[in-house]
């Protein structure tokens, strides 16, 4: 094998590692710990935050025809002196909320 030749193959070996790689870290998801966290910080930005959880295992989802790995969460929100529950669902891979509601839109808690 030449020199000119070697040059090529090693280039396209290391494309080919590139690319591998991307696929690689694109299919990885978050830690659930890491997911719950950012969703509390982004929402004790405007309210309490006085609980949380969030299931360890992924799961699928689909909303307006797409599909996602998520996480299933929750957060109690304190707003205007009520507890409020909220459930969530959080995209796996990026930690971004794709969809979040009152766990029980007819039961709050009052603080006592």
């Amino acid at each position: 094998m030449n020199k000119k030749n070697t040059i090529i193959v090693a280039g396209c070996a290391f494309l080919l590692g590139y690319f591998l790689k991307q696929q690689q870290n694109e299919k990885q998801l978050i830690k659930p710990e890491k997911a719950l966290k950012t969703v509390k910080e982004n929402y004790q930005k405007k309210y309490e935050v006085s609980g949380s959880w969030i299931y360890m295992k992924s799961e699928p989802f689909q909303k307006n025809d797409l599909h996602y790995d998520v996480y299933h969460g929750g957060i109690t929100k304190h707003i205007d002196g009520e507890y409020v529950p909220y459930e969530f669902y959080v995209d796996a891979h990026t930690g971004t909320v794709i969809d979040m509601f009152p766990q029980h839109p007819n039961q709050v808690h009052t603080t006592a």
